[in-house]
């Protein structure tokens, strides 16, 4: 294991609603956090193709409406299998870089016809680890995505340290935290579309509860980035123009703010990451070893898998 290394978070948008142009902007952006000699790079929710911030999709109580379909269907066309070709260019990506890519994406499941809100681990070989399908869309996020299982609470042994994480609000679950924390995880990834100063108490408080290293990554989005010809942009008439401050941010496993938080540009934050650190930060506290009532609490997580082993 390495005992240090630079992390990486990219804040930008996606050119969104374009799953090309997209894929070649990830491709630039990694290349860009590789220069700053950055072994594992984060990027934030549903960067592939959009988070879809201010549309409603025609979609109030009790109707839909054809404009809204279209909508959706503009969506889903800029959306990924998983796996893909867009997930094969994506290894590639991370194999050419030399480091650990995640990223959000919004990842369709032609069969069922259901999108789901992803994260996606790639390794330095270029590998597909796993990824993570988001447990609990917020609100009107629900219009658009299906509900994820245990099954991808997940977590990766690297040579970097056991990485792993959530999405924007299941960070307020404290059973997830947990069930992330039970599996050892020392690199938390928290991807989110959260741009409030209160977010950033949330990732020290992890940082702090857990112990472990947390990265928080969100998108720096205009109104302008919106396509003029997208069905239902009419939605955003009302809007700011800056629609997402950013606010990415990496925390120490002592609370401390090592980089950012960076607001109102696009921009890659990097911090030396030393996963000794971590191990320092249990001696007053490990909140599922000697700072836990086990014969009190209990958690079990249905289809929780093992940590996968990767180099």
């Amino acid at each position: 294991m390495s005992t240090k290394f630079i992390a990486a978070v990219v804040q930008a948008s996606p050119v969104l609603f374009d799953l090309e142009k997209t894929l070649a902007k990830v491709a630039h952006l990694v290349t860009e956090a590789a220069s700053k000699g950055a072994q594992l790079a984060l990027f934030p929710e549903a960067f592939i193709s959009a988070y879809p911030r201010g549309l409603s999709f025609g979609t109030v109580v009790g109707s839909r409406s054809t404009e809204g379909r279209e909508t959706w269907l503009r969506y889903w066309k800029s959306s990924i299998e998983v796996p893909s070709k867009a997930t094969n260019q994506l290894g590639e990506m991370a194999k050419n870089a030399n480091l650990f890519l995640v990223i959000g994406v919004n990842e369709k499941d032609t069969v069922s016809g259901t999108m789901y809100c992803t994260m996606l681990y790639f390794n330095p070989k270029g590998e597909l680890m796993g990824k993570h399908r988001k447990l609990k869309p917020t609100a009107a996020e629900r219009i658009v995505w299906g509900e994820g299982d245990g099954s991808t609470l997940s977590t990766f042994n690297t040579s970097l340290g056991k990485m792993g994480g959530l999405i924007c609000w299941e960070n307020y679950m404290p059973l997830a935290r947990t069930a992330m924390y039970q599996k050892g995880v020392q690199l938390y990834l928290a991807p989110t579309a959260d741009s409030r100063e209160s977010w950033q108490h949330t990732l020290r408080h992890i940082a702090l509860e857990g112990r472990c290293f947390v990265m928080g990554c969100n998108q720096f989005v205009t109104k302008s980035m919106y396509p003029i010809d997208l069905p239902g942009i009419a939605d955003l008439d009302h809007q700011p123009e800056v629609m997402s401050r950013g606010g990415s941010v990496i925390v120490s496993p002592t609370g401390e703010v090592l980089a950012g938080p960076l607001w109102d540009e696009e921009g890659i934050l990097t911090a030396e990451i030393s996963i000794d650190e971590v191990i320092k930060s249990k001696l007053d506290f490990d909140p599922i070893g000697h700072y836990a009532r086990n014969d009190v609490f209990s958690l079990t997580v249905q289809g929780l898998p093992d940590s996968a082993e990767f180099g």
